[in-house]
C-alpha cells in the first residue's frame, strides 16, 4: 500500500509541485498573510447628502403642528411674485377659485362647462393682474385640483376648505378674494353679487367697493348690493368678500362668462377695487377669526 502511494507521488511530483507552487502564491497575496497597509480597498466615494427638507416643522395658524399630508399642501401653495412695482406693492393678497378637483360647484345647464372651470380662468387673470400692480399672490388653487385626502376622516368638503384657509394664513396674505359663479331656479337673473361676513365692517366695506366697480364696469346703472353671506372662507380675521362673478342659470350671462375678454373686464373691476381700497386711509379692522 505504502510502496502504490510513493510510486504514485513519485510519477507526479511534477503536477503536485505545480499546485503546492499556487496554493502558496494564493495564500502570499491573500488579506490574512498581508499587513493592513499593503491590502487596504480603496474607501468608496461618499454619496451626496440628499438636501435638508425645507421647514422642517410647519405651525398652523391656530399654533399647532400641521400633519404631514397638510404640511406637503402647504409647502406647495402658489405663490406668485409680483413683476412689476406699482401701487400694489408690499402687499400679500388671497385668491381662491371656488370649487375644483372632485368638486365642479354649480354647471350651465345643456352648456358642458362646471363652474370650477370659469372660477379658475378668471382667477388666474386676476392673478396677472394683481402681480403686474406689485401684489404678492397667494393662490388657493392654480389648478383643477381640490385640497381634501381622498379619504379624509371627515368630509372632503371640509378639510379642503380648511387647507385653503391654511394656504391663505400661513402665507400671511392681507385679503381674500374668493372667486365664484351664481345659479339660481330663476333664469332671469344676471349680474355680479358679492357676499361678505356679516359682523366684519372691512369685509363689508370691501364689497361694497367690489360689487359698485363690478356694477359699473358690466351692468351700468345696475342696482344691485354686496350682501351678507355665510361663507366659511369670509370667517378667516382679514378682510375678504366672496365674489359670483355672474349667474350660469342664465343663457346670455353665461356666454358672456366663456368669454376670456368679458373674464378680463371681471378681472380688472376687481383689480381696480383692490388698488381703491388700499389707496385709502384709517383701512377698517376686520372681525377676528371665526371659530367654526
Amino acid at each position: 500500500m505504502l510502496e502504490r502511494l510513493w510510486k504514485c507521488i513519485t510519477g507526479n511530483a511534477r503536477w503536485i509541485g505545480g499546485c503546492l507552487a499556487m496554493l502558496a502564491v494564493g495564500w502570499a497575496l491573500s488579506p490574512a498573510a498581508q499587513p493592513a497597509w499593503w491590502f487596504r480597498r480603496a474607501e468608496p466615494e461618499p454619496s451626496p447628502s440628499p438636501p435638508p427638507a425645507p421647514n422642517g416643522e410647519i405651525l398652523l395658524s391656530d399654533g399647532t403642528q400641521a400633519d404631514p399630508a397638510t404640511r406637503e399642501i402647504l409647502l406647495s401653495t402658489p405663490v406668485y411674485q409680483p413683476t412689476a412695482e406699482g401701487s400694489l406693492s408690499g402687499h400679500i393678497i388671497a385668491v381662491d377659485p371656488g370649487h375644483g378637483g372632485y368638486d365642479g360647484g354649480a354647471r350651465a345647464a345643456n352648456r358642458g362647462l362646471w363652474e370650477k372651470v370659469y372660477n379658475l380662468r378668471i382667477a388666474l387673470e386676476l392673478k396677472d393682474m394683481l402681480i403686474a400692480n406689485g401684489a404678492t399672490v397667494v393662490m388657493t388653487r392654480d389648478t383643477d385640483e381640490a385640497l381634501n385626502d381622498p379619504n379624509p376622516p371627515g368630509r372632503k368638503k371640509r378639510q379642503d376648505m380648511e387647507r385653503r384657509a391654511e394656504r391663505v394664513l400661513t402665507h400671511g396674505a392681507e385679503m381674500l378674494l374668493s372667486i365664484h359663479q351664481n345659479d339660481y331656479r330663476v333664469a332671469s337673473q344676471h349680474g355680479p353679487q358679492v357676499f361678505y361676513r356679516k359682523d366684519c365692517a372691512a369685509g363689508r366695506e370691501l364689497a361694497v367697493l367690489l360689487q359698485t366697480n363690478l356694477n359699473e364696469e358690466l351692468y351700468p346703472g345696475s342696482r344691485r348690493r354686496a350682501n351678507v353671506g355665510d361663507f366659511y372662507i369670509n370667517s378667516l380675521g382679514i378682510p375678504s368678500a366672496l365674489v359670483e362673478c355672474g349667474f350660469l342659470s342664465n343663457a346670455a350671462e353665461e356666454a358672456k362668462l366663456r368669454d376670456p375678454e368679458y373674464q378680463r373686464r371681471i378681472a380688472q373691476a376687481i383689480t381696480q377695487s383692490v388698488i381703491e381700497w388700499f389707496a385709502r386711509d384709517n383701512l377698517p379692522q376686520a372681525a377676528a377669526r371665526e371659530d367654526r
